[in-house]
């Protein structure tokens, strides 16, 4: 048990990148996540939580500077105000270092690979267009018992009210949710939508229902060559290149055939089983696989021209325990959510016999654990990428090949 205690201040030595955020340090051999530093730092931390075998802890003051440090561009992007952005303090070209160390720790420690493959599969993390501020088209705001909005501490419910998110999208930015003495005092939380087919939208929530305040019901969102309407609450990628950076990966990596059978697993409102189709071709076959009843309607409506595309509604466990979708499979795209697909969809994708798996990870932890048991079943990581889809966070997106080793 460390001998620190919450709001205790301490001098550390700031050591390597880890997954969260933070980097780790050390105290008479107790461990010390850090946030708001970077690695070689000297820095004064406050201690913010005290758990077993562990505490966390805010770099408050900085005693000697790492190269890569800036100054946030956000006031309120600093110890004890919003948790939203992990990584503002640092430049954006070592943001993208940072993310491809925490992602190699997590295949290595989680997903058994040794530093040889790591060093062979040279993951690095590759920016999208438009810089790091500006790019978030959906923002969730929560909002505090005066009725104000704001967003969230980290690792907190306590709402800290601001004038503006720096890495919302324009046009978010310039909606008045945030604007001095507007509010919302039967909402708990205020939703926003700029899409990339040009709607905006803004949605009080509360208790489990919304309302709409302004904006359309339903939004266009333009990716893979094609417009896509769905609900403004549906699921869809938050930075506007993401959605065709992703088609391309996938695409690329998975090098689907005229003629072949390909299974979209998680597959939304259809993005990847549109590409997948113009591949195929019509002597070929797309299931796409989705539990979620929206995103079932959104694919239902936006693939009609798709003849070659099959939408099945169920869990893809469900789907694959019951044999839903049936018949051989020659490539699968995995796009599950941030848990994970899990060992049991591993192991049926894997029993169809598919010659590739192309994986879309959100979370590298759970992309890891998933990878080990691949590993087991006899397959390999053969190709990793990944793209900084969330700037100035510490989150990332990951899209791998595995197939037959």
């Amino acid at each position: 048990m460390s001998g620190l205690e919450e709001a205790e201040r301490v001098e550390l030595t700031v050591a390597a990148v880890a997954p969260g955020g933070h980097c780790v340090a050390r105290v008479d051999g107790q461990v010390v996540f850090v946030r708001h530093a970077l690695p070689g730092e000297r820095v004064l931390a406050e201690v913010t939580e005290v758990h077993r075998g562990f505490v966390r802890a805010d770099a408050v003051t900085v005693l000697e500077a790492a190269p890569d440090r800036v100054d946030p561009p956000c006031p309120y992007a600093r110890p004890g105000r919003c948790g939203g952005c992990d990584l503002q303090h640092v430049a954006p070209d070592a943001q993208l270092r940072w993310k491809a160390a925490a992602v190699r720790e997590q295949l290595i420690r989680l997903g058994g690979l040794d530093e040889a493959r790591c060093d062979e599969l040279d993951l690095r993390v590759m920016a999208l267009p438009g810089g790091p501020l500006g790019w978030r088209s959906r923002v969730r705001y929560a909002v505090d018992a005066a009725g104000r909005a704001g967003l969230l501490k980290h690792r907190s419910h306590e709402v800290v009210p601001v004038d503006r998110c720096l890495i919302a999208h324009p046009a978010i930015q310039e909606l008045p949710v945030l604007t001095a003495g507007v509010s919302w005092p039967d909402a708990e939380a205020v939703e926003t939508v700029a899409s990339t087919g040009g709607d905006v939208a803004v949605t009080a929530v509360a208790a489990g229902a919304s309302r709409r305040v302004s904006g359309p019901e339903r939004i266009r969102e333009r990716a893979a060559g094609r417009e896509w309407v769905l609900p403004a609450s549906s699921f869809w990628q938050v930075h506007p290149a993401a959605a065709d950076t992703l088609v391309d990966a996938v695409l690329e990596l998975t090098d689907p055939r005229p003629g072949e059978r390909a299974w979209d697993l998680y597959g939304g409102a259809g993005l990847f089983a549109a590409a997948l189709a113009g591949r195929v071709g019509q002597a070929g076959r797309v299931t796409l696989v989705e539990a979620a009843g929206d995103g079932v309607a959104a694919a239902r409506e936006n693939l009609r021209d798709l003849p070659a595309v099959e939408v099945v509604a169920a869990r893809v466990e469900t789907a694959l325990a019951r044999r839903r979708i049936t018949g051989p499979v020659d490539v699968v795209v995995l796009d599950p959510p941030r848990t994970g697909a899990g060992a049991r969809v591993v192991c049926d994708v894997v029993a169809a016999g598919p010659r590739a798996v192309t994986y879309v990870a959100c979370d590298p932890a759970a992309f890891a654990r998933d990878l080990r048991v691949f590993a087991e079943l006899g397959w390999r990581l053969a190709a990793l990428r990944g793209y900084d889809l969330f700037p100035m966070t510490r989150h990332v997106e990951l899209v791998g090949l595995l197939v037959p080793a």
